[in-house]
Protein backbone atom coordinates (compact mmCIF):
# COMPACT_ATOMS: atom_id res chain seq x y z
CA UNK A 1 0.00 0.00 0.00
CA UNK A 2 2.91 2.55 0.70
CA UNK A 3 4.55 1.95 -2.48
CA UNK A 4 1.42 2.26 -4.28
CA UNK A 5 1.24 5.81 -2.34
CA UNK A 6 4.74 6.54 -3.27
CA UNK A 7 4.22 5.67 -7.09
CA UNK A 8 0.99 7.57 -7.05
CA UNK A 9 2.97 11.03 -5.90
CA UNK A 10 5.82 10.63 -8.16
CA UNK A 11 3.60 10.29 -11.22
CA UNK A 12 1.59 13.14 -9.64
CA UNK A 13 4.77 15.13 -10.18
CA UNK A 14 5.96 16.19 -6.94
CA UNK A 15 9.55 15.90 -6.07
CA UNK A 16 10.49 14.74 -2.78
CA UNK A 17 13.62 14.41 -0.66
CA UNK A 18 14.71 11.18 -2.41
CA UNK A 19 14.94 12.90 -5.95
CA UNK A 20 16.54 15.54 -4.95
CA UNK A 21 19.79 13.91 -3.62
CA UNK A 22 20.04 11.07 -6.64
CA UNK A 23 19.87 14.27 -8.97
CA UNK A 24 22.24 15.88 -6.57
CA UNK A 25 24.68 12.77 -6.69
CA UNK A 26 24.26 12.84 -10.54
CA UNK A 27 25.19 15.67 -11.22
CA UNK A 28 28.50 15.42 -8.53
CA UNK A 29 29.29 12.34 -11.02
CA UNK A 30 28.57 13.99 -14.13
CA UNK A 31 31.05 17.10 -13.08
CA UNK A 32 33.75 14.77 -11.91
CA UNK A 33 33.46 13.06 -15.22
CA UNK A 34 34.27 17.15 -16.77
CA UNK A 35 37.16 17.36 -14.65
CA UNK A 36 39.74 17.99 -17.46
CA UNK A 37 37.09 20.59 -18.49
CA UNK A 38 36.91 22.49 -15.24
CA UNK A 39 40.59 21.87 -14.82
CA UNK A 40 41.52 23.77 -17.98
CA UNK A 41 38.75 26.91 -16.84
CA UNK A 42 40.22 26.58 -13.86
CA UNK A 43 43.81 26.94 -14.80
CA UNK A 44 43.01 29.77 -17.25
CA UNK A 45 41.04 31.70 -14.98
CA UNK A 46 44.23 32.00 -12.86
CA UNK A 47 46.58 32.91 -15.59
CA UNK A 48 44.34 35.63 -16.49
CA UNK A 49 44.01 36.87 -13.01
CA UNK A 50 47.66 36.47 -12.58
CA UNK A 51 48.56 38.32 -15.52
CA UNK A 52 45.91 40.87 -14.67
CA UNK A 53 47.79 41.97 -11.32
CA UNK A 54 51.08 42.33 -13.83
CA UNK A 55 49.48 44.47 -16.32
CA UNK A 56 47.17 46.68 -13.68
CA UNK A 57 48.55 50.47 -12.79
CA UNK A 58 49.24 50.77 -8.91
CA UNK A 59 46.32 53.28 -7.58
CA UNK A 60 47.17 55.52 -4.54
CA UNK A 61 44.77 56.68 -2.15
CA UNK A 62 44.40 59.72 -0.12
CA UNK A 63 41.87 59.53 2.45
CA UNK A 64 41.00 62.99 4.14
CA UNK A 65 38.67 63.03 7.53
CA UNK A 66 36.92 66.12 8.64
CA UNK A 67 34.48 67.06 11.09
CA UNK A 68 31.59 70.17 10.87
CA UNK A 69 31.09 71.96 14.78
CA UNK A 70 27.87 74.31 13.63
CA UNK A 71 26.92 76.00 17.17
CA UNK A 72 23.20 76.81 15.92
CA UNK A 73 23.00 72.91 15.40
CA UNK A 74 22.72 71.71 18.74
CA UNK A 75 20.66 74.48 20.36
CA UNK A 76 17.07 76.13 20.28
CA UNK A 77 14.87 74.29 18.28
CA UNK A 78 16.96 70.72 17.07
CA UNK A 79 17.18 70.25 21.27
CA UNK A 80 13.77 70.59 21.92
CA UNK A 81 13.06 68.71 18.86
CA UNK A 82 15.48 66.19 20.62
CA UNK A 83 13.92 66.00 24.00
CA UNK A 84 10.70 65.76 22.36
CA UNK A 85 11.55 62.92 20.71
CA UNK A 86 13.00 60.94 23.25
CA UNK A 87 9.02 60.94 24.64
CA UNK A 88 7.94 59.42 21.15
CA UNK A 89 6.69 62.80 20.24
CA UNK A 90 7.03 63.48 16.44
CA UNK A 91 7.90 67.79 16.12
CA UNK A 92 9.36 67.48 12.40
CA UNK A 93 12.28 69.21 11.87
CA UNK A 94 13.60 72.34 10.96
CA UNK A 95 15.98 70.51 7.62
CA UNK A 96 19.10 71.85 9.54
CA UNK A 97 19.94 73.81 6.76
CA UNK A 98 20.81 72.93 3.28
CA UNK A 99 24.02 71.31 3.22
CA UNK A 100 22.93 69.10 6.66
CA UNK A 101 23.82 65.72 6.83
CA UNK A 102 23.72 63.77 3.35
CA UNK A 103 22.97 67.25 1.56
CA UNK A 104 26.57 67.78 2.49
CA UNK A 105 27.94 64.56 1.22
CA UNK A 106 26.14 65.39 -2.31
CA UNK A 107 28.07 68.72 -2.55
CA UNK A 108 31.16 67.56 -2.46
CA UNK A 109 30.02 65.00 -5.42
CA UNK A 110 28.83 68.44 -7.07
CA UNK A 111 29.62 69.21 -10.40
CA UNK A 112 30.41 72.90 -9.45
CA UNK A 113 32.69 72.12 -6.52
CA UNK A 114 34.56 69.30 -8.57
CA UNK A 115 34.94 71.68 -11.82
CA UNK A 116 36.08 74.42 -9.15
CA UNK A 117 38.38 71.87 -7.45
CA UNK A 118 39.99 70.96 -11.18
CA UNK A 119 40.43 74.53 -12.76
CA UNK A 120 42.81 75.03 -9.16
CA UNK A 121 45.90 76.55 -10.39
CA UNK A 122 48.77 74.10 -8.24
CA UNK A 123 52.39 74.14 -8.48
CA UNK A 124 53.10 70.42 -9.47
CA UNK A 125 56.53 68.56 -10.70
CA UNK A 126 57.90 72.25 -10.95
CA UNK A 127 54.97 73.65 -13.04
CA UNK A 128 51.99 76.15 -12.74
CA UNK A 129 48.99 74.03 -13.94
CA UNK A 130 45.33 73.13 -13.20
CA UNK A 131 44.56 69.71 -11.82
CA UNK A 132 42.89 69.18 -15.38
CA UNK A 133 45.19 69.64 -17.01
CA UNK A 134 47.61 67.81 -14.96
CA UNK A 135 45.16 64.74 -14.61
CA UNK A 136 44.61 64.69 -18.63
CA UNK A 137 48.71 64.21 -18.66
CA UNK A 138 49.46 61.37 -16.95
CA UNK A 139 46.17 59.46 -17.43
CA UNK A 140 46.20 59.23 -20.78
CA UNK A 141 43.67 61.01 -21.69
CA UNK A 142 45.21 62.94 -24.65
CA UNK A 143 46.42 59.33 -25.92
CA UNK A 144 42.69 58.15 -25.91
CA UNK A 145 41.19 61.21 -27.89
CA UNK A 146 43.87 62.20 -30.23
CA UNK A 147 41.17 65.01 -31.45
CA UNK A 148 41.03 66.97 -28.09
CA UNK A 149 44.70 67.50 -27.73
CA UNK A 150 44.03 71.14 -28.65
CA UNK A 151 41.94 71.40 -25.25
CA UNK A 152 43.73 72.32 -22.72
CA UNK A 153 43.12 74.32 -19.29
CA UNK A 154 45.61 76.68 -18.28
CA UNK A 155 45.75 78.42 -15.15
CA UNK A 156 43.28 81.33 -14.20
CA UNK A 157 41.43 80.83 -17.03
CA UNK A 158 37.96 82.33 -16.91
CA UNK A 159 34.96 79.25 -16.42
CA UNK A 160 32.87 81.86 -18.16
CA UNK A 161 34.54 82.16 -21.22
CA UNK A 162 35.08 78.10 -22.37
CA UNK A 163 34.19 77.00 -25.63
CA UNK A 164 31.31 74.23 -26.16
CA UNK A 165 34.53 71.59 -26.67
CA UNK A 166 35.97 72.92 -23.52
CA UNK A 167 32.91 72.56 -21.39
CA UNK A 168 32.11 68.61 -22.99
CA UNK A 169 35.69 67.85 -21.53
CA UNK A 170 35.29 69.11 -18.44
CA UNK A 171 32.44 66.81 -18.34
CA UNK A 172 33.91 64.37 -19.53
CA UNK A 173 36.34 65.05 -16.62
CA UNK A 174 33.90 65.42 -14.20
CA UNK A 175 31.86 61.77 -14.53
CA UNK A 176 35.35 59.97 -14.70
CA UNK A 177 36.52 61.39 -11.62
CA UNK A 178 33.12 60.85 -9.59
CA UNK A 179 32.57 57.47 -11.30
CA UNK A 180 36.09 56.06 -10.66
CA UNK A 181 38.06 58.09 -8.29
CA UNK A 182 36.46 60.30 -5.74
CA UNK A 183 34.36 58.49 -2.90
CA UNK A 184 32.82 60.35 -0.04
CA UNK A 185 31.11 58.75 3.15
CA UNK A 186 30.47 59.11 6.58
CA UNK A 187 33.40 57.22 8.90
CA UNK A 188 30.26 56.31 10.83
CA UNK A 189 26.22 56.47 10.22
CA UNK A 190 26.26 57.75 14.09
CA UNK A 191 29.01 60.32 13.32
CA UNK A 192 29.50 63.54 11.60
CA UNK A 193 32.88 62.93 10.52
CA UNK A 194 32.97 63.03 6.67
CA UNK A 195 35.77 61.17 5.11
CA UNK A 196 37.09 62.09 1.73
CA UNK A 197 38.69 59.44 -0.58
CA UNK A 198 40.58 60.18 -4.14
CA UNK A 199 41.86 56.82 -5.54
CA UNK A 200 44.40 57.46 -8.78
CA UNK A 201 47.37 56.03 -10.53
CA UNK A 202 48.96 59.51 -9.82
CA UNK A 203 50.38 60.05 -5.53
CA UNK A 204 49.88 63.58 -5.98
CA UNK A 205 47.17 64.61 -7.67
CA UNK A 206 45.03 62.12 -5.25
CA UNK A 207 46.76 63.98 -2.32
CA UNK A 208 45.82 67.87 -3.97
CA UNK A 209 42.87 66.94 -5.14
CA UNK A 210 41.51 65.49 -1.69
CA UNK A 211 43.24 68.47 0.13
CA UNK A 212 41.46 71.30 -2.37
CA UNK A 213 38.27 69.75 -2.86
CA UNK A 214 37.74 70.07 1.07
CA UNK A 215 38.82 73.70 1.17
CA UNK A 216 36.87 74.67 -1.76
CA UNK A 217 33.36 72.89 -0.19
CA UNK A 218 34.81 74.15 3.20
CA UNK A 219 34.80 77.63 1.88
CA UNK A 220 31.57 77.68 -0.16
CA UNK A 221 29.56 75.78 2.92
CA UNK A 222 30.86 78.60 5.31
CA UNK A 223 30.21 81.81 2.63
CA UNK A 224 26.67 80.06 2.58
CA UNK A 225 25.79 79.38 5.83
CA UNK A 226 27.23 82.95 6.88
CA UNK A 227 25.84 85.27 4.00
CA UNK A 228 22.86 86.78 5.47
CA UNK A 229 24.79 87.74 8.80
CA UNK A 230 27.94 88.85 7.05
CA UNK A 231 25.07 91.18 4.86
CA UNK A 232 23.78 93.13 8.13
CA UNK A 233 27.29 93.05 9.53
CA UNK A 234 28.51 95.37 6.34
CA UNK A 235 25.62 97.58 6.02
CA UNK A 236 25.83 98.50 10.19
CA UNK A 237 29.04 99.21 9.57
CA UNK A 238 27.90 101.62 6.47
CA UNK A 239 25.68 103.37 8.23
CA UNK A 240 27.91 103.36 11.61
CA UNK A 241 31.02 104.84 9.50
CA UNK A 242 28.69 107.69 7.75
CA UNK A 243 27.08 108.85 10.90
CA UNK A 244 30.95 108.85 12.52
CA UNK A 245 32.19 111.35 9.98
CA UNK A 246 28.34 113.77 10.07
CA UNK A 247 29.42 113.36 14.07
CA UNK A 248 32.76 114.56 13.21
CA UNK A 249 31.88 117.33 10.78
CA UNK A 250 29.16 118.35 13.39
CA UNK A 251 32.06 118.58 16.44
CA UNK A 252 34.12 120.79 13.98
CA UNK A 253 31.21 122.93 13.27
CA UNK A 254 30.69 123.91 16.63
CA UNK A 255 34.32 124.41 17.01
CA UNK A 256 34.65 126.98 14.05
CA UNK A 257 31.33 129.01 15.24
CA UNK A 258 33.37 129.38 18.35
CA UNK A 259 36.63 130.72 16.90
CA UNK A 260 34.50 132.73 14.49
CA UNK A 261 32.57 134.51 17.77
CA UNK A 262 35.37 133.73 20.65
CA UNK A 263 33.54 136.54 22.68
CA UNK A 264 29.83 136.82 21.66
CA UNK A 265 27.64 139.70 22.87
CA UNK A 266 25.20 137.86 25.23
CA UNK A 267 22.50 140.30 24.31
CA UNK A 268 23.31 138.82 20.81
CA UNK A 269 21.62 135.74 20.62
CA UNK A 270 21.18 134.92 17.03
CA UNK A 271 24.98 134.98 16.91
CA UNK A 272 24.48 131.62 19.23
CA UNK A 273 22.34 129.83 16.76
CA UNK A 274 24.37 128.00 14.36
CA UNK A 275 26.73 126.89 17.50
CA UNK A 276 23.65 125.27 19.02
CA UNK A 277 22.58 123.89 16.32
CA UNK A 278 25.81 121.85 15.50
CA UNK A 279 25.97 120.76 19.41
CA UNK A 280 21.97 119.60 18.74
CA UNK A 281 23.14 117.32 15.62
CA UNK A 282 26.21 116.33 17.73
CA UNK A 283 24.48 115.19 20.53
CA UNK A 284 21.84 113.38 18.00
CA UNK A 285 24.60 111.77 16.21
CA UNK A 286 26.38 110.82 19.51
CA UNK A 287 23.07 108.68 20.70
CA UNK A 288 22.58 107.01 17.15
CA UNK A 289 25.99 106.30 17.13
CA UNK A 290 25.62 104.72 20.41
CA UNK A 291 23.06 102.57 19.38
CA UNK A 292 24.53 101.65 16.05
CA UNK A 293 27.86 100.47 17.61
CA UNK A 294 25.60 98.24 20.27
CA UNK A 295 23.95 96.83 17.18
CA UNK A 296 27.06 96.65 15.34
CA UNK A 297 28.93 95.09 17.78
CA UNK A 298 26.18 92.07 18.22
CA UNK A 299 25.58 91.54 14.66
CA UNK A 300 29.23 90.74 14.57
CA UNK A 301 28.43 88.18 17.57
CA UNK A 302 25.64 86.73 15.78
CA UNK A 303 27.79 86.15 12.97
CA UNK A 304 30.94 84.70 14.86
CA UNK A 305 28.61 82.12 16.34
CA UNK A 306 26.95 81.40 12.96
CA UNK A 307 30.32 80.69 11.39
CA UNK A 308 30.78 76.77 11.62
CA UNK A 309 34.03 75.45 12.13
CA UNK A 310 35.28 72.57 9.88
CA UNK A 311 37.86 70.83 11.49
CA UNK A 312 40.21 68.35 9.44
CA UNK A 313 41.42 65.57 11.56
CA UNK A 314 43.43 63.72 9.41
CA UNK A 315 45.43 64.75 6.20
CA UNK A 316 47.24 62.37 3.54
CA UNK A 317 50.73 62.41 4.45
CA UNK A 318 53.18 61.28 1.84
CA UNK A 319 53.86 58.13 1.23
CA UNK A 320 50.23 57.53 0.00
CA UNK A 321 48.49 53.99 0.83
CA UNK A 322 49.45 51.88 -2.34
CA UNK A 323 46.48 49.62 -3.59
CA UNK A 324 46.85 47.10 -6.34
CA UNK A 325 45.79 43.47 -6.68
CA UNK A 326 48.11 40.77 -5.15
CA UNK A 327 49.52 38.14 -7.46
CA UNK A 328 47.73 35.17 -5.40
CA UNK A 329 44.64 36.35 -4.42
CA UNK A 330 44.02 38.09 -8.31
CA UNK A 331 44.88 34.21 -9.25
CA UNK A 332 42.63 32.35 -6.86
CA UNK A 333 39.62 34.71 -7.74
CA UNK A 334 40.37 34.48 -11.83
CA UNK A 335 40.53 30.48 -11.14
CA UNK A 336 36.87 30.63 -8.75
CA UNK A 337 35.36 32.98 -11.45
CA UNK A 338 36.10 30.68 -14.36
CA UNK A 339 35.41 27.68 -12.77
CA UNK A 340 32.22 28.38 -11.81
CA UNK A 341 31.12 29.73 -14.51
CA UNK A 342 31.98 26.47 -16.45
CA UNK A 343 30.20 24.85 -13.50
CA UNK A 344 26.91 26.68 -14.45
CA UNK A 345 27.44 26.24 -18.11
CA UNK A 346 28.17 22.37 -17.84
CA UNK A 347 24.83 21.42 -15.66
CA UNK A 348 22.78 24.56 -17.81
CA UNK A 349 23.94 22.09 -20.96
CA UNK A 350 22.86 18.75 -19.11
CA UNK A 351 19.60 20.13 -17.81
CA UNK A 352 18.81 21.30 -21.64
CA UNK A 353 20.13 17.83 -22.99
CA UNK A 354 17.91 15.58 -20.44
CA UNK A 355 14.57 17.78 -21.09
CA UNK A 356 15.29 16.53 -24.94
CA UNK A 357 15.52 13.31 -24.34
Amino acid sequence: MAQTTENSNSQGGEITLKDVILKLIEWWRFLLSKWNILLFAVTVGAVIGLTYSFISKTKYVAELSFALDDDKSGGGALGALGLASQFGIDLGSNGGGAFNGDNLLELMKSRSMVEKTLLTPITLDNKRQTLAQYYMLFSGFYEDNPQLKDVNFLPDIDRTQFTLKQNGVLGSLYNKIVRENLTVDKADKKLTIIAVKVESENESFSKSFAEILVKNVSDFYIETKTKKSARNVAVLQRQTDSVRRELNAAITGVAANSDVNPNPNPSLQIIRVPSMRRQVDVQANTAILTELVKNLEISRMSLRKETPLVQVIDRPILPLEKRKPGKIVAAIIGGFVFGFFTVLFLLFRKFIGDSLK
